[in-house]
C-alpha cells in the first residue's frame, strides 16, 4: 500500500513545502485535512516520532523544534493527541508540553490510552493499576536471571507496565529473540500481554492500544479527518484504526517516522518522513498551509 518515496509540492513557493502522500487514500486524507482543519485530529507517537530514539529511555526528549511546531499547528485543528506507551506525566515532562501557549488543544494519551493529560487544564486522569503488573514486577528480575538474559538487558519501570530492553545487550537482536516467548508466557500467567517494539518487550495490561485510544479521541471530537504518525510496532493498531475510519468515510493519512528497523510501518504508510526531524517539518508545513 505504501511507498518509500514522496514528492513535495508548494504551488505558492511561500513557506515550507508539503510532501505529497504516495497513495490515493493518503492524498484524499491530506486534502480533507487541509480543507477543514478545524475538524481534523493530529495523532502522534512520542519516542521515535516526536523524540529521537536513544539508548536510555530516561534521556529521551522531544526534538527541539517539536513544541514550537505543535504550538503553531494545534490552534488550527480540532485536537492533537500524543499517543504513547509511556506514562502520560513522563511524556509531558520529556516533551515539554506543560504551560505552552498554543497547546490548549493538545492531550497526551499515556499507557496506550489508559491515562489522559489535558494541556488546557493540566489535569491527569487514570484508572487503578492492573494487579498483574505488581506480580510481574516482583518476579521479573529473577526470571531474567534464570533464563540467562544477555549482559546489558535491563528493566524499565513504567508504573502501569514494565519494559525489558535489549538495545544495550551484547547481541541486541539475539537477546530480543531469546526473551520474546518466555516473557509472553510470564505476562499471560499474570493476565498481561507483551507489546513488542524496537529492541524492547513491554509487559502491560490488555484491552487498550493506540488504535482504541485514537479512535475514541476522533469520535469524541467528531473529527472528519485524521493524520497519525508513528515509528514502531505499537503504532500498527493506530494505522489499523485509521484504515477502519477510512472505510466508514473519515479520510486519513498514515505517516511513518522513517526507520529501517520496522518495515511493517513504512510499507503500510501513505507517507514516510525522515524521523523526528521529518515529522517536525511536516507539522510546520501543515500549520503553514492551513
Amino acid at each position: 500500500m505504501g511507498s518509500q518515496e514522496s514528492h513535495e509540492t508548494n504551488p505558492t513557493n511561500a513557506g515550507p513545502s508539503l510532501p505529497t502522500p504516495a497513495t490515493r487514500a493518503g492524498r484524499d486524507g491530506l486534502a480533507a485535512l487541509l480543507a477543514h482543519p478545524e475538524k481534523a485530529v493530529i495523532g502522534l507517537d512520542f519516542d521515535g516520532t516526536l523524540a529521537p530514539i536513544v539508548a536510555d529511555p530516561d534521556q529521551a526528549r522531544a526534538h527541539p523544534e517539536a513544541v514550537p511546531a505543535l504550538a503553531a499547528l494545534a490552534p488550527k485543528v480540532a485536537g492533537v493527541a500524543v499517543v504513547t506507551g509511556r506514562p502520560a506525566d513522563v511524556a509531558v515532562r520529556y516533551g515539554g508540553f506543560a504551560g505552552v501557549p498554543g497547546l490548549e488543544h493538545l492531550v497526551v494519551l499515556g499507557h496506550y490510552g489508559a491515562e489522559r493529560w489535558d494541556a488546557a487544564t493540566g489535569t491527569l486522569t487514570a484508572p487503578p493499576p492492573h494487579p498483574g503488573v505488581a506480580a510481574v514486577r516482583a518476579e521479573l528480575p529473577g526470571f531474567l536471571d534464570r533464563i540467562g538474559a544477555w549482559r546489558g538487558t535491563w528493566i524499565e519501570e513504567k508504573g502501569r507496565s514494565l519494559a525489558v530492553h535489549t538495545r544495550r545487550a551484547d547481541d541486541p537482536q539475539a537477546a530480543y529473540d531469546l526473551l520474546r516467548e518466555p516473557l509472553t508466557e510470564l505476562a499471560a500467567r499474570h493476565g498481561l500481554i507483551v507489546e513488542p517494539g524496537r529492541m524492547v518487550l513491554e509487559l502491560r495490561p490488555p484491552g487498550v492500544d493506540k488504535g482504541v485510544a485514537l479512535s475514541d479521541y476522533v469520535r469524541d471530537l467528531g473529527a472528519t479527518s485524521v493524520l497519525y504518525a508513528g515509528d514502531d510496532l505499537g503504532d500498527l493498531p493506530a494505522f489499523a484504526a485509521i484504515e477502519k475510519l477510512r472505510s466508514s468515510g473519515v479520510p486519513g493519512v498514515l505517516v511513518c517516522s522513517g526507520s529501517t528497523e520496522v518495515t511493517e510501518l513504512s510499507e503500510r504508510a501513505d507517507l514516510v518522513v525522515e524521523g523526528p526531524a521529518g515529522v517536525v517539518a511536516l507539522l510546520r508545513a501543515l500549520a503553514h498551509h492551513m
